[in-house]
């Protein structure tokens, strides 16, 4: 009899580089499935954004297993119990996948691990999401690292395996075995951001390597100079495809050297892979840190005294601050599931230091708005610009956002785009309007309070209350 095995498929919706496919086909016969078990992620289940471009991306996958002979299984949770009815139906005596680093999920694959085993089932899961594990990595002491330099250093001290092809062919899936339609999971709600999600991005495997491949020929000999620049398509945009696993870090790498090779930029090219070290760092320390989705990882922080504004945290949340770059910034995200990351640190500053507001808010509207939000990555980044998390600088980093538009967005392209209200201010003015002339309101057509908010706070002077409020806290370190 030929031995089955299941392939079962989570963020790692490719067929090539996918050590758990092969590993499979290695076995014998293959049975993809997709087990749709949200509640088996909380506390963060996925968010809307997600939901969405989850929904195109099983479509893509479905599409790319049958060109190759198979088709995708999909059925819904409880995983055990589905992985278990599956085993019962084909007579499978295999189970293959790849890992996941949240700590709901690590806890749940560990269970259903042991009781398949228990079961007699081959039960075997593989890494595909990452460069290295984060348990490989270490300091010289065997610790976890807090700070990102020595951590890359570290990362880029053994030579990375090389990306697999996809297999040509597959075994076809047998009619007998059926699933639900991708749409009954009901992943395509009627959100605000929903079209223009659809309008904006190509979820799949084919989607993730146009935009690896149109990044090295267009942007990528810039990219240290125009990354920052939100006005510019400067950035790969290859996070959510990262994120679903439609390409791994492994081809992303090797591509990129690949790239160089052939001519391409070295400075570009390597800050950019900084960028793809900065994310192995934010799995290192989720995994080794699952408390930090929640809770602060300095702890001092546990006593910030934070502000308890609703009203403040809807503005910010609607782009009407008052503050330019903030309110482009949060339509991108409305509107499209994305914003860029020179953004993200300013909204986020702004936020958590001038509004003071928790950081645990701006993580949960993120992971809700995001197409690529990864709780790693999201942690991270949140408790980065909030000064409470790895690889703080040794000081209380706020962020000016009138002066990093003026700096980052000197044409005030990225404003215009986004906040059209102010699309006649003049380039000097369109990031401070509330310090603009009167006439030149008046010539662009603005009353400040009518047509555009009036700021919701004054720059300064929240500036000075947050570094007031860190002094509080700073004595206890």
């Amino acid at each position: 009899m030929t031995a089955r095995a299941i392939l079962w498929f989570r963020r790692d919706l490719r067929l090539a580089d996918n050590p758990a496919l092969l590993a499979a086909l290695k076995h014998g016969e293959v049975l993809p499935v997709y087990l749709h078990a949200p509640d088996e992620e909380a506390p963060w289940a996925p968010g809307g954004a997600q939901r969405v471009w989850l929904h195109r991306s099983l479509t893509a996958l479905d599409e790319s297993l049958r060109r190759h002979g198979s088709r995708l299984i999909v059925r819904r949770g409880p995983s055990l119990a589905a992985l278990q009815e599956l085993i019962a139906e084909s007579g499978a005596d295999a189970v293959f996948w790849n890992r996941l680093y949240e700590p709901a999920v690590i806890d749940r694959d560990k269970t259903i691990k042991h009781r398949l085993r228990d079961d007699g089932i081959q039960a075997a899961s593989h890494n595909a999401a990452l460069l290295r594990e984060p348990w490989e990595i270490a300091t010289g002491e065997g610790t976890p690292y807090k700070v990102f330099t020595p951590f890359r250093k570290a990362l880029y001290g053994e030579p990375m395996a090389p990306p697999r092809p996809a297999p040509e062919r597959l075994p076809p899936v047998p009619d007998a075995i059926r699933g639900v339609d991708i749409e009954a999971l009901g992943l395509l709600p009627e959100i605000p951001w929903h079209r223009g999600i659809l309008e904006t991005w190509r979820p799949g495997e084919d989607g993730a390597h146009a935009a690896l491949e149109g990044f090295l020929n267009e942007a990528a000999a810039g990219y240290a100079d125009d990354r920052d620049r939100p006005g510019r398509a400067g950035t790969s945009r290859l996070s959510p495809h990262l994120h679903f696993g439609e390409i791994g870090p492994r081809q992303v790498w090797h591509r990129v050297h690949e790239w160089q090779g052939d001519g391409g930029g070295d400075h570009g090219a390597g800050v950019f892979l900084s960028e793809v070290a900065w994310r192995e760092f934010a799995h290192h320390l989720l995994y080794h840190f699952p408390h930090t989705p929640e809770r602060p990882l300095d702890p001092r922080f546990e006593d910030f005294p934070w502000a308890d504004n609703d009203t403040a945290l809807a503005a910010w949340q609607d782009g009407r601050t008052g503050i330019p770059m903030v309110d482009a910034g949060m339509r991108e995200l409305w509107h499209t599931g994305w914003m860029h990351n020179r953004v993200r640190m300013v909204v986020a500053s702004f936020l958590t230091k001038n509004l003071r507001l928790p950081w645990q808010h701006g993580a949960r509207w993120f992971w809700d708005t995001l197409v690529d939000a990864d709780l790693a990555n999201n942690t991270l980044g949140w408790q980065w610009t909030a000064g409470c998390g790895a690889d703080a600088a040794p000081f209380f980093r706020i962020f000016n956002p009138a002066r990093q538009g003026e700096r980052f967005d000197p044409d005030g392209d990225y404003v215009r785009a986004w906040v059209p209200e102010l699309a006649g201010l003049p380039d000097r003015h369109i990031h401070a309007p509330w310090a603009a002339p009167r006439d030149a309101l008046k010539e662009a057509g603005i009353a400040l309070g009518d047509d555009y908010p009036a700021p919701l706070v004054d720059l300064k002077a929240s500036r000075r209350e947050a570094l007031t409020a860190f002094e509080r806290i700073k004595k206890k370190g």
